[in-house]
């Protein structure tokens, strides 16, 4: 792997006990201290619910990315370029999942949600430039 794959899959999974972990104890506390906003809002608990499981899955998603990227046929500012759109999906998506019901009276999501649509269109853009790339 080149220096920049080692650097960003180091970084991703540093990542990994932040997400298992600050997502866990956040929703536990929720769960266990029964925190209002949460459990009585099925919007708010389910994009939490949905930012959680995205962030944990595109993260593993992105460093076994990382392997491919140094293999395909790609100028290094492409490759550039899929990494950082690889890694941009476990950011933007949860981001617009927790930031679009942030305040626990949110019944429904803000515009903010549009994130987990650049999000998508990022990882989309990407992994399809990869495997282009690959072929």
């Amino acid at each position: 792997m080149s220096p920049t794959s080692l650097s960003t899959a180091g970084v991703l999974l540093i990542t990994v006990p932040a997400v298992a972990f600050g997502g866990g104890v956040s929703l536990l506390t929720f769960l266990m201290r029964n925190v209002p906003g949460y459990n009585d809002n099925p919007v708010r608990r389910s994009l939490w619910r949905a930012g959680h499981a995205h962030a944990g899955v595109l993260v593993l998603f992105s460093l076994v990315a990382m392997l491919y990227v140094d293999q395909a046929d790609l100028s290094d500012g492409l490759k550039s370029l899929v990494r950082i759109l690889i890694v941009a999906a476990p950011i933007l998506m949860p981001l617009g999942f927790f930031l679009s019901v942030v305040r626990p009276s949110d019944t429904k999501p803000s515009k903010l949600i549009g994130l987990t649509v650049v999000g998508g269109a990022a990882l989309a853009v990407g992994t399809l430039t990869l495997g282009i790339g690959l072929l």
